[in-house]
């Protein structure tokens, strides 16, 4: 899958001003984001998901026009069929890790009296090792089962690219080499396109195929792993 992407948005907060503009095109199935906090990261991979409009611009997938704002195309969150996987996961807390994964279905969890034994979400369940805290709430699960739920509620839609907004930020320490190596392992055995964002140079070095540094809301440089 190739990904295509140029986009401009002035942002403005009292007297400060924020101008990005992000050019870049790859074809690799593990492209990173790199930058400090505040350099535009967040911004790009929200506009990539459809939760931020930029002034100008477009994004193509492949031959999937998401945005062009000359053409007016603007295509909706839900029909970009791209995933997007939150710094804090952003799981329900009164929904068991069954629920939480279903939700990722079009027709959502709802719909579903016993999600466990829908064949997707039972496929991720199995892919994610989640069987024995199928039931549980996230609250009563640690922060790497977290992410495990978090990735495959976000796979469970079979997206298109799956984008990954600095992932391992909410987990100690400890969990961070472990969570790279099995989300690095998932990547290759499943074949699916991610883009991440981070500001961790070991994120980079695990998970980056095509390298692209922000700095100040413009791409600074890039370079191939």
């Amino acid at each position: 899958m190739s990904v295509e992407l140029h986009i401009q948005k002035k942002l403005r907060a009292g007297d400060r001003e924020f101008d990005l503009d992000i050019a870049f095109a790859s074809d690799s199935e593990r492209i990173v984001l790199y930058g400090p906090s505040g350099s535009g990261k967040s911004l790009t991979l929200k506009a990539m998901a459809g939760l931020m409009t930029p002034d100008a611009g477009y994004i193509r997938l492949d031959d999937r026009m998401l945005f062009d704002a000359q053409q007016q195309i603007n295509v909706r969150v839900q029909e970009r069929n791209v995933a997007y996987l939150f710094q804090d996961y952003a799981l329900f807390p009164h929904l068991t890790v069954a629920q939480n994964i279903a939700f990722g279905l079009a027709r959502g969890c709802f719909n579903l009296r016993k999600p466990a034994s829908h064949p997707a979400v039972q496929k991720w369940i199995t892919a994610f090792e989640l069987q024995a805290i199928a039931g549980n709430h996230p609250a009563q699960i640690s922060g790497g089962q977290r992410q495990r739920v978090a990735l495959a509620r976000a796979l469970v839609s079979e997206p298109d690219i799956l984008l990954l907004d600095e992932p391992f930020s909410a987990l100690d320490l400890s969990l961070r080499e472990r969570m790279r190596h099995e989300l690095a392992e998932l990547q290759q055995r499943l074949g699916v396109h991610m883009l991440l964002i981070t500001h961790d140079p070991a994120d980079v070095d695990a998970l980056g195929d095509e390298v692209f540094e922000i700095r100040d809301g413009r791409i600074s440089a890039q370079r191939s792993l």
